[in-house]
């Protein structure tokens, strides 16, 4: 099983580099990079670069992998993260040139580039009524005995950040306790609606004036500059992105993230305006409804997407798991051992799968998508191939065998025709459950209508997100009725046969 896995990642790694690509623009889960990430695409398209944006992709480790391995060649980035996250520089190199920067960049095959001209630090804010009611100014005084009571909506990457939450809790020595983590998309309307006191946010961020928030003043200067820069493979031509230098201040951005947050302008649609030099739409200009977002021109490209991931796992899972089966059954001592294996896989979480893939295989996307989905497949094929064949009448075998036929070819035209109909409604499990899990490999840049759903996330949109789960939805409704069909179809006629 270990080699057969092996020898497959091996395989979708090879598929995965082998094909010729545009340039991969990438970008982070949340407002701004999916922002920037589309104007890098569409300066490079303006300047005949064919490019395509790898969005949503996750946290710096997954983009700095994904940079490792070719997968994306190019994202916006800020300095204090690459000094304190990427690169874990001591508190001595906290704001160093770019010079400096690419010196310490060159032995990783990376380099750093057009800085765009704003400065988007992190900063903790808390509702501007709480905070003077506790007499809460500077994050020094999260110390405070009133503030121990503060109850924290900290986003996952802060929590576990070089330059996040643990370095800034020892450097100002608060007593607070971790929180579990919140996604930075919901932390506005978590600490509007009293869930949360205190949440971490970007400088840009559009919403701190909207919810009326204190941002708290970092009195011992812990957080190091942001500014806003490109982070790209070292043998990608700056050229044709030196037009960005300087272009986007941080009014500009603010902006921007309001078009897109309070406006439902699409990340799309704010881009092309920026690089074309257009005003910004008026508020609430064209903003697109449920259906509109729905039937939207990347549908096809998404399905498309989608059926390729849940159905290449399937067939991967077909291939490998009805042999585990048949091999559980042949020989009996070792089901235990099929059974317990495939059985324990499919307890591992989704994500915490992805990543272990993402270091296996040392990329992103569709390869550690498939190979994921394939061993969450497993399960109902191996179990329902093994149950089919127990359940073949003991007569039935013998009787093939009395009549001269090997055990091969009774298996081949006794027990397996009648094991069918119990195999495929394993096989039918697996895709549905598939086109359910398949919606987190969006995560890793594989696609699919989990897209949708992780871009609306990013923006607490839920017309977005729903316009990923609902196709997503339809498709498992579709999947399951098609193998139902068959299932009946193979139900009667091994009936007939018997």
């Amino acid at each position: 099983m270990r080699h057969l896995l092996l020898g497959i990642t091996a395989l979708f790694a090879c598929l995965s580099t082998a094909a010729a690509a545009p340039l991969n623009v990438g970008s982070k889960r949340f407002t701004e990079s999916y922002i920037l990430g589309e104007i890098v695409r569409e300066t490079l398209q303006a300047q005949g670069v064919e490019a395509v944006h790898r969005q949503g992709l996750g946290n710096t480790g997954i983009l700095e992998q994904a940079l490792a391995s070719g997968a994306v060649d190019v994202y916006p980035e800020y300095t204090g993260t690459i000094v304190r996250e990427l690169l874990k520089r001591p508190q001595s190199d906290v704001n160093p040139s770019l010079a400096e920067l690419n010196e310490w960049l060159a032995p990783r095959g990376l380099k750093a580039a057009v800085p765009l001209g704003f400065n988007n630090t992190y900063a903790l804010a808390m509702l501007e009524s709480r905070a003077a009611e506790l007499g809460i100014v500077r994050i020094s005084d999260l110390s405070k005995p009133a503030a121990q009571a503060l109850r924290l909506g900290l986003s996952h990457e802060f929590l576990e950040r070089g330059d996040g939450w643990p370095a800034l809790k020892a450097a100002y020595r608060l007593p607070l306790a971790a929180p579990n983590g919140l996604d930075h998309g919901l932390a506005y309307d978590a600490i509007s609606a009293g869930r949360v006191d205190l949440i971490d946010i970007y400088a840009t961020d559009a919403k701190v004036g909207r919810y009326k928030l204190r941002v708290l003043q970092d009195d011992r200067g812990f957080f190091p500059k942001y500014d806003a820069v490109l982070l790209m493979r070292a043998a990608v031509d700056v050229r044709p992105l030196a037009r960005l230098e300087g272009r986007i201040t941080a009014e500009k951005m603010i902006a921007m993230n309001a078009e897109v947050e309070l406006d439902g302008q699409s990340f799309a649609a704010v881009a092309q305006r920026f690089v074309a030099g257009a005003l910004p739409a008026a508020p609430g200009a064209a903003r697109q409804g449920f259906l509109a977002r729905l039937f939207a021109p990347d549908l096809a490209r998404l399905a498309g997407q989608h059926l390729m991931l849940v159905f290449g796992s399937l067939f991967i899972a077909i291939v490998v798991g009805v042999p585990l089966g048949i091999a559980a059954w042949r020989w009996p001592r070792s089901s235990a051992w099929v059974l317990g294996v495939v059985a324990v896989l499919q307890t591992v979480p989704s994500l915490a799968l992805l990543a272990f893939l993402i270091a296996l295989m040392g990329s992103i996307g569709l390869a550690p998508a498939l190979i994921a989905l394939f061993l969450y497949a497993l399960l109902p094929i191996v179990r329902n191939t093994h149950a089919g064949l127990i359940g073949v009448p003991a007569g039935l075998s013998s009787a093939a065998l009395s009549l001269g036929l090997t055990p091969r070819q009774s298996l081949r035209t006794v027990q397996l025709p009648l094991a069918l109909p119990t195999l495929m409604a394993g096989v039918k499990t697996a895709a549905v459950i598939n086109v359910g899990t398949a919606t987190l490999a969006a995560f890793i840049g594989a696609g699919g209508f989990g897209e949708r759903i992780v871009a609306g996330l990013a923006v607490n949109d839920t017309d977005a997100m729903l316009a990923g789960a609902v196709p997503a939805a339809v498709l498992a409704l579709v999947v399951q009725a098609v193998f139902e069909f068959i299932e009946r179809k193979l139900l009667r006629q091994s009936q007939d046969a018997s």
